[in-house]
């Protein structure tokens, strides 16, 4: 594997220069898109496909991102060694088996561990607009820092590790997705948060062991994620037993009570430790317990985003700002007194209610707009409910 001429890539000396004094954010970014696409090939890639080096970004040519991906799942842990790696791999190879189309993304910049449990490797080419195209494994798309690195080591400051990661995430060519699931690092780190502030996230997994101080670490970053609007579509707990396979007994690998308890989130899983999990995990070839948890994912995805809506209700999501009113007036005219008025939006609907006393107004003072109920349905809907006075 080599470098393409004329590329500087980030030394050895770089990281450790960077680690010892602080640098401007510019230079941050500089240094963390250098490092971010240092990985090159000296032929074409498939298809004409060019290599990546570091002048060619999705930054000229427009960038893909996720436009065409319906939903992003992201797998999170409030702690390191739980087996977060180890379920989003299975999970996401879940989803391909059922046949969706999937890419995964390895978000964990410090670790990136997804292309060595994939066995995959990189160079990770480019499209014709410079945008990095995702490295097949099976039937799995797959995009990580590590398939550009080549096993050196990450020691990016907060801002290099955001700049990289961000470019990475947004000008990755994932065309047409039904789901990517993205590796979280473990914690409530910058990469966290900045993913939670810029992406959207469909929903999260979070994984965790039965040990004590596991859960209730977990407990607090599912909060964490609830207060920036992210459905959390369950908890699954890794290494909860162990069979063992000469006296068929079952043991538990932690002496936890009852822990679980004090989740508020649905457990999608309890993986015993199962030795077959330490393998490469391929569609078609998983443990029943990982594909099962697919599958319990995916239905937890309809779940929390789905909304009961009646055929005859106000849709003004998507609607542009300007035509709300009219979409409004025009349906509500159309409601007789006394009959239920439904209106469903992307944004909070509250402040309708002026609008719809006006319209209702009698001898120039507006009407009592009165029951009026508004639900957020899920973090993107809410619905509102009143009675044409």
């Amino acid at each position: 594997m080599t470098r393409q001429n004329g590329h500087r890539g980030v030394s050895e000396r770089d990281h450790h220069r960077e680690r010892d004094r602080h640098c401007e954010h510019d230079d941050h970014s500089d240094r963390a898109h250098q490092g971010a696409n240092e990985q090159t090939h000296s032929h074409d890639g498939p298809d004409g496909a060019q290599p990546i080096d570091g002048e060619a970004s999705g930054r000229d040519g427009g960038a893909p991102g996720l436009a065409e991906v319906d939903r992003v799942i992201a797998v999170a842990s409030a702690k390191g060694g739980v087996g977060k790696t180890t379920v989003a791999t299975h999970l996401a190879c879940a989803m391909a088996e059922s046949g969706l189309d999937v890419g995964l993304f390895d978000a964990d910049v410090h670790g990136p561990n997804v292309p060595e449990l994939l066995e995959v490797d990189g160079p990770v080419y480019s499209d014709d607009d410079g945008n990095p195209l995702p490295v097949a494994a099976d039937d799995l798309d797959v995009m990580s820092v590590g398939l550009m690195r080549d096993g050196a080591p990450l020691a990016w400051r907060g801002a290099m590790a955001h700049e990289a990661l961000s470019e990475l995430f947004e000008d990755t060519a994932w065309g047409d997705q039904d789901a990517l699931v993205v590796d979280m690092p473990p914690g409530t780190g910058d990469v966290v948060l900045t993913t939670l502030q810029e992406v959207h996230l469909d929903g999260v997994v979070f994984v965790t062991t039965p040990f004590h101080a596991s859960v209730t670490d977990t407990a607090r970053s599912l909060e964490l994620f609830r207060d920036n609007d992210v459905p959390v579509l369950g908890v699954t707990v890794n290494m909860a037993g162990f069979t063992c396979p000469t006296c068929g007994d079952e043991h538990d690998l932690f002496e936890h009570g009852d822990p679980l308890d004090d989740l508020d989130a649905p457990v999608l899983a309890e993986l015993d430790f199962d030795p077959s999990v330490q393998g490469t995990p391929r569609p078609g070839e998983l443990p029943d317990q990982m594909q099962e948890l697919g599958e319990d994912a995916c239905d937890r995805v309809e779940e929390v985003w789905a909304v009961d809506v009646p055929a005859d209700a106000v849709d003004l999501r998507g609607v542009a700002a300007d035509a709300r009113h009219g979409r409004v007036r025009e349906a509500f005219d159309a409601t007789d007194p006394g009959e239920e008025f439904v209106l469903v939006s992307d944004r909070d609907p509250t402040p309708v209610r002026s609008f719809i006393a006006t319209l209702s107004a009698r001898a120039d003072e507006p009407a009592d707009v009165s029951p009026f109920e508004v639900e957020r349905a899920n973090p993107e809907t809410w619905v509102l409910r009143t009675v044409r006075p």
